[in-house]
This record gives C-alpha cells, sequence and structure tokens, in this order.
C-alpha cells in the first residue's frame, strides 16, 4: 500500500510541474509584452543619471547663480510643423546645448526645468551630467563644472589666444580637453589638486597662423581602450594615438565635427562640410552612413555637428540649423526609419550637442556612455 501511494504521487509531481512551468511562462510573456508595449518616451528612472535630476528643482536652487549673466531670450517666429515622429520635447530627457544660444537647458517629461546661463560672446561645444549631478561644460573662453544649485566647483580659463571646445570627464576628477592654440595642446588636469596630469603637443594646419587657432579642435575623446580619439576639423583627419600619442589610427574625411568610439569598436564621425554622419569600423569601411538626402523632405537637417548613439542603436543628429529653420534634433533608426524629431525654436536655440539622461552607464567612465 505505501508503495503504491508513493508512485500515485511520483506519478502527480510531473503534473504540477507543467502547470507550474505554463503558468511561469505565461507571466514571463506577459511582462515581456508589457515592457515592449512601454513607450520609449517614459524615462529609465532607475539609470544613473535620472535620481540625480530631483536635486536641479530643489528649494534651494536660485533662479540664477553667483557666477551666471543673464543671457537675452532667442525666439524665432517658427511655429512647431504639426505630425513630427515622437513626443517633441518629452520625448527624452536631455541636457541640451548649443552655438549661438549661451543658456544650457535641462530637459525633463516634457519640461523644461534648470537652465543656466553665461552671457553673450561664443559658444558652448560640448557638455556633460555627472553621475554626481554636476555639469561641465565648454564655454570657449573656459570650461567649467557646476552643480545643481549653481555653485561653480572648478574653472579653468583659456590662456590669451587660445579656445577651448571640447572636454570629457574621466571619473569625477579628471578632465580631458583640449587648448586650440598655437601650437594646440591636449591635457588632462586633476581638478582636485589642478595638477596637469598629461600634456600633449597635436598638429595644426599652420603653427603660426592665428586664424587657425578657432578651427582646430571640436571633439576629442578618451576611448575605454586608452587611447585618445581626435577630430582634426580643419585637417580633414581623425586620428587615434594610444597612452604614448603614438599614431595608431587614421581616417580622413572632410571637416570632422566630431568621432566617437562606439561600443562595438567602430567609429561614428560627423561631417560638417557634406553633411553627413558616418559609421566605419576599424578596416575603414563604411558600415552605416546618414545624409539628410536620406530622410523625407521635411525631417532633413540642414546641418551637423555632433551625434549621439543610444543604446538601443538609434542614432541622434544635433543641427544648428539655419536662424530658426529646419529641425535641431533628428533620430533615426538602423534602418533610417525617422523616430523623433525636435523642430521647436520656441524653446530651444540651435543643437550643438545633446546628452540623453536615461541610457544606461555612468557617464565619467570613458565608453560607457556613445555621446
Amino acid at each position: 500500500m505505501l508503495i503504491e501511494k508513493d508512485a500515485r504521487v511520483m506519478r502527480r509531481k510531473p503534473a504540477r510541474l507543467v502547470v507550474f512551468t505554463t503558468s511561469l511562462t505565461l507571466l514571463t510573456v506577459y511582462f515581456l509584452t508589457l515592457g515592449q508595449q512601454t513607450p520609449r518616451t517614459e524615462p529609465r528612472r532607475t539609470s544613473p543619471l535620472m535620481a540625480a535630476l530631483g536635486r536641479f528643482t530643489a528649494a534651494d536652487v536660485p533662479a540664477m547663480g553667483p557666477a551666471e549673466i543673464e543671457v537675452a531670450p532667442r525666439k524665432w517666429d517658427q511655429p512647431i510643423p504639426p505630425g513630427l515622429p515622437g513626443n517633441g520635447m518629452a520625448q527624452h530627457p536631455m541636457l541640451y546645448i548649443g552655438e549661438g544660444y549661451n543658456k544650457i537647458l535641462l530637459v525633463d517629461r516634457g519640461k523644461i526645468i534648470w537652465t543656466y546661463s553665461t552671457g553673450s560672446g561664443w559658444e558652448y561645444d560640448d557638455a556633460w551630467m555627472l553621475s554626481n549631478g554636476n555639469i561641465l561644460f565648454t564655454r570657449m573662453q573656459y570650461l567649467a563644472e557646476v552643480t545643481p544649485d549653481k555653485r561653480v566647483v572648478w574653472r579653468y580659463d583659456a590662456p590669451a589666444g587660445t579656445e577651448i571646445h571640447t572636454c570629457q570627464p574621466i571619473g569625477l576628477d579628471k578632465v580631458l580637453f583640449v587648448l586650440n592654440g598655437l601650437p594646440p595642446k591636449l591635457m588632462v588636469v586633476n581638478i582636485k589638486t589642478n595638477k596637469v596630469e598629461v600634456q600633449h603637443e597635436l598638429s595644426a594646419p599652420s603653427p603660426t597662423d592665428k586664424g587657425s587657432v578657432h578651427g582646430q579642435f571640436r571633439r576629442v575623446r578618451y576611448t575605454a581602450q586608452g587611447t585618445y580619439l581626435a577630430s582634426f576639423l580643419e585637417m580633414d583627419q581623425v586620428v587615434e594615438y594610444n597612452k604614448n600619442f603614438k599614431e595608431i589610427w587614421k581616417y580622413e574625411i572632410k571637416s570632422p565635427w566630431a568621432a566617437l568610439r562606439l561600443k562595438n569598436g567602430n567609429t561614428l564621425i560627423t561631417d560638417e562640410k557634406d553633411i553627413l554622419t558616418r559609421e566605419v569600423n576599424p578596416k575603414k569601411e563604411t558600415v552605416w552612413e546618414l545624409r539628410p538626402g536620406d530622410l523625407p523632405e521635411a525631417y532633413r537637417f540642414i546641418n551637423t555637428q555632433s551625434a549621439t548613439r543610444l543604446a538601443n542603436g538609434n542614432t541622434i543628429i544635433c543641427s544648428r540649423g539655419g536662424d530658426g529653420k529646419g529641425p535641431q534634433l533628428v533620430e533615426v533608426n538602423p534602418e533610417k526609419k525617422v523616430v523623433w524629431v525636435l523642430q521647436d525654436w520656441a524653446n530651444f536655440g540651435p543643437a550643438t550637442a545633446v546628452q540623453i539622461l536615461d541610457e544606461p552607464g555612468i557617464p565619467e567612465q570613458p565608453g560607457e556612455s556613445q555621446h
């Protein structure tokens, strides 16, 4: 009798297992389906930078910080075209800057929640939000790091005859930048000790032409592999150096405004002269390219400066536009289908760079942010 009972119990166990497995599978499919139905425009609130956004709207954040200089609002009489793909400024939480309008804009849930103004003159080219919530930016005449409550915690002024257009945080204590000058210099400074840890002279179109300083560099990046990727804007080439500044890779292209080493090992380059964005592999073969003519006429950007590659494979092109005309940001998927267009000259100026804040990765860890 006991043996027969045990046998009956053993025969029933597979049935329970089948039921449990089936239920688990259905639940898994259900939650995966829910994830697919969740719109991309609802930010991943758990990504590293999203946790800091509440600090920008705290009660102790002043309307104007001690070092801020008011900039006159710039609005063009250009209405937002109807029927644009995506959800306007609600598409992504983002840090937004552009040449020609010296106000940093921080956007979340479809609203500009924080600004930082630096007065008249030239020009924003690069900006980062760090994992501690601070914002690092270049302003041509200087670069600085400010807190959400608008305190300047570090600033480096460009010496006379030089300009700064590019910067990158390396950890929370170091900043890479380039001094456009005669000669231009790549530098890494420890912002805690103010010690210059790296200083290396780079090539210039002319070692004596003061007029060439402005157009030397817009983007230089330190890669996850410990190399330096430099875009020589006027010398029509992107060059990669190892830690000893030996040239290990070069790609020739007209007016490379920016070059970005992607996580797949390829390099994403924006060509300002030809208004194109091209992804090339280490063998210098083109694996992806986007030109305005690839898009419907209504979504074509007038020019291109930097680009951002998202974790989902989409690419965002930043455009200065043309005196309030044309889109500022255009996001396309790998098949070049337009999924989002920001053309909002009432609230935004030209787009030179954008950092999408709900992306995974810690920005100050080289290679984690494809920005």
